[in-house]
């Protein structure tokens, strides 16, 4: 059996290693010490007297600093081990390891202890199988410190390893030569700098650090601030309390500031999305509008900036498409990959419109709408200029980029994932349902925004009849009338793709399903082909192309789900939303930690147990803000006006729930909810007194 990885990760800076600590490359997993997409420890490995060693325990105190507890040689000796290791390391802008030796023995002893250190400056998009590379390494024993440079005409890295005790050092590692008095201990701290080199030999991290220079130098203060921002959950149930503090947790830990001067916003999340990503970022702030919405702003003034301004197919650019990926790395320097500022996404610029009007809604923030006004009009306006490829009013895409570009631009996006109940994949350009209903909802909030801040009611009536339009022909359109629900895509020639997928819970969310189709919607949503008791499937079982481990094509994603069980209860199918938020909690419950982006779709009755997926991601943005959603989804927590208003529909099990001083526009105001049968609605208590 694979041994368990150990992470510490402060935004998307993160060291993966063994359980002993140790970092070796493997060709199956991210291992290292990782910063804005380059590898900078390919290996960290410590011995004394030329053992390796094995661990005893470990304590994970935050998600920036872990402890193990060491000795040498095999498991057989640990009875009568007269020396121990303890490596405590940390997280911030750069890496922090103090490694102690405790001497247990009456007598005086002498060890030779060695680290030894690479590194390989591997991009994440190659390290299963990282290229060549000839770092420059610069053993520095007068000043205690290995240097370790990689440079490609601009493009510049550097690790910069120190110690604060007296050392051998060499072109492999560092060497102690050390001698402890019995019972005595000796300690030295390893300080692991990340150098990412910019014009005149700045180092780009240590100036973006400095507009934040209170985080480094109090990240548990920092942790114990977002907490108390948070509303306090109070529960019956306290698995309940346990999965909402780690998801606060997780959200915390994946903030990060990107090369440029904006607040930290959130990255995707380990291991392989610790960047900006549009999509995970804008539903990210959607899920977590209730509980932390100072991650709202940054985000948008961020996608703002990167907004596409010209056209270009190796990027997929166009004049007002919200970015999809940002990276840093070297393939991305070099446009060996097209992904400094990769625009393949559909979503994400609807997606723009609609936080910014739901972000005005819960904070009254009207600033805000009036400074991206601009870039919320070019959103709105690339739906029709760009986003319509056949002229039928349907938003639709196509890969521009038809080399390295991605084959399927929704949230869904490997490449098998648009397909009809028997494996069909449709031509291109696809309109697959929920981006009609993204598209809809964000022409609804931009009528809204135009008309009361924007001061432009023609704007606002030009919209609002073209949501009118899109959502009578999407109910003429997509409709499957003989299985009772919304096609997953229109081909070019407007032949439906008849798949069963989740799907149908966005368009509940987005509000373009017609009344009289939401109740067939919520007995597919909670029947048994697309609800697992863990959560809805991304596809229903009975389909040819179900696989309960495709990610797309029927594992379950509790970020996914948080949307379906927001359209259902927005249609008012109470008792499904809350039977799907009770499989989701379970699964969080039971798996214990971070939450996974995705589990196997397998019947719950079957299994007994959430099978995890070796290439799911922990811990996840969306993900953990998934959970906060149906939260609040639970609760029916909704801005009205200068009021919470508060609507509960708690699952059967979970007893009171109250989530105390909920942060908008009113100030702080306390919820409540009880078990099924508490459903009317009710006006939040009274504004709490505590700052904000």
């Amino acid at each position: 059996m694979r041994q368990e990885l150990v992470h510490v990760l402060a935004g998307n800076a993160f060291a993966l290693s063994d359980a002993q600590g140790d970092m070796e490359r493997d060709p199956s997993a991210p291992i290292g010490l990782f910063s804005f997409d380059t590898r900078f420890l390919s290996h960290w490995v410590l011995t004394v007297d030329g053992e390796r060693l094995h661990a005893l325990s470990r304590d994970d105190l935050t998600y920036f600093e872990t402890r193990f507890v060491l000795v040498p040689g095999a498991a057989s000796h640990y009875v009568d081990a007269d020396v121990s290791v303890i490596r405590h390391r940390s997280i911030d802008e750069a890496y922090h390891e103090r490694v102690t030796v405790l001497n247990h023995s009456a007598e005086p002893a002498e060890y030779t202890v060695r680290m030894e250190m690479a590194a390989d400056f591997a991009d994440t998009s190659e390290i299963l199988r990282p290229g060549p590379r000839r770092p420059t390494v610069v053993p520095d024993p007068e000043g205690r410190r290995l240097r370790i440079r990689y440079e490609r005409e601009r493009f510049v890295r550097e690790t910069c390893v120190s110690s604060t005790a007296p050392v051998e050092v060499d072109a492999r590692g560092m060497t102690f030569r050390i001698r402890i008095e019995p019972q005595g201990e000796w300690h030295v701290d390893l300080h692991v700098a990340m150098i990412i080199q910019g014009a005149g030999g700045r180092d780009l991290r240590a100036d973006i650090e400095s507009h934040r220079q209170h985080v480094r130098q109090d990240m548990r203060g920092d942790l114990e601030r977002w907490y108390e921002r948070a509303p306090q959950l109070v529960s019956d149930r306290p698995a309940l309390t346990a999965v909402y503090r780690q998801a606060l947790t997780d959200l915390a830990a994946l903030r990060y500031m990107p090369l440029a001067y904006t607040d930290r916003v959130p990255v995707g999340g380990m291991p392989w999305a610790m960047t900006l990503y549009g999509r995970d970022a804008l539903f990210t702030c959607l899920q977590t509008l209730p509980f932390t919405p100072e991650l709202t702003p940054a985000t948008l003034h961020m996608l703002a900036m990167l907004q596409g301004g010209r056209l270009d197919d190796r990027h997929e650019e166009e004049p007002g498409k919200i970015v999809a990926e940002l990276r840093y790395g070297e393939a991305a320097a070099f446009d060996e990959q097209p992904t400094a500022l990769y625009y393949g996404a559909a979503d994400t610029t609807p997606l723009f419109v609609i936080l910014l009007d739901e972000y005005e809604r819960w904070t009254g923030d009207a600033d805000l709408v009036h400074e991206l006004r601009h870039p919320a009009r070019m959103a709105l306006d690339w739906l029709t200029r760009y986003g319509d490829q056949c002229g039928d009013g349907y938003l639709r895409y196509r890969p521009r980029n038809t080399d390295s570009g991605v084959a399927n631009q929704t949230w869904r996006n490997s490449p098998e994932a648009i397909v009809d109940r028997y494996g069909v994949e449709p031509p291109y350009p696809r309109a697959t349902c929920e981006l009609q209903g993204y598209a809809y909802d964000a022409r609804i909030r931009g009528a809204r925004l135009a008309r009361e801040f924007w001061g432009d009611p023609g704007y606002a009536q030009r919209l609002e009849a073209d949501a009118a339009r899109l959502r009578e022909r999407f109910d003429s359109d997509f409709w499957l009338p003989q299985q009772g629900y919304y096609a997953l895509a229109l081909t070019p020639d407007g032949e439906p793709v008849d798949a069963l997928t989740s799907h149908l819970g966005h368009l509940l969310w987005s509000g373009i399903v017609e009344p009289e189709r939401a109740g067939a919607l919520a007995g597919h949503l909670r029947g048994p082909d697309l609800f697992s008791g863990w959560g809805v499937r991304t596809y229903a079982q009975g389909q040819r192309p179900y696989n309960p481990v495709g990610a797309h094509l029927g594992a379950v994603w509790p970020s996914d789900n948080a949307i379906v069980a927001a359209g259902l209860r927005r249609y008012g199918f109470d008792e499904e939303a809350a039977d799907i938020a009770a499989g989701v909690f379970a699964m969080a419950e039971t798996l214990g930690g971070s939450v996974p982006e995705v589990i196997a779709g397998y019947p719950r009755a079957l299994t007994k147990y959430p099978v995890q997926l070796p290439e799911a991601g922990r811990p996840q943005s969306w993900a953990s803000g998934g959970l906060l959603m149906l939260l609040g989804t639970m609760l029916g927590l909704r801005p009205c006006g200068e009021n919470l208003l508060v609507n509960p529909a708690i699952p059967t099990g979970f007893g009171r729930i109250e989530l105390l001083d909920v942060p908008g526009r009113w100030g702080r105001a306390d919820s409540y909810g009880r078990e099924r049968g508490a459903g009317r609605r009710v006006r939040a208590g009274q504004p709490a007194h505590r700052a904000a």
